[in-house]
């Protein structure tokens, strides 16, 4: 299983998880998913890659992330393995 520097769901660099990466359902770390995106085996978030951007988005924006620098991060979201399958 190859290691990703990038969860590949969201994009988010696993260095700014503070959980260093999601849970799969055995309770191992995720090496491929973040702490946000994935937690015991299972996606939190169920929708459309467009309604998830618009998730993603949103909560950078509630971070302090400008509004430009969100949607730019949110752009290459689709080329990611989670949602090119």
């Amino acid at each position: 299983m190859k290691n990703h520097k990038f969860c590949q769901s969201c994009g988010m660099p696993f260095r700014e998880d503070p959980n260093g990466g999601g849970t799969n359902a055995d309770g191992t770390k995720s090496v491929t998913y973040c702490s946000y995106c994935y937690q015991n085996g299972s996606f939190t978030f169920d929708g459309t890659l467009k309604e998830f951007k618009e998730h993603c988005r949103q909560k950078m924006i509630e971070k302090g992330i400008s509004k430009f620098i969100a949607w730019l991060f949110t752009r290459g979201i689709g080329r990611l393995d989670r949602w090119r399958k």
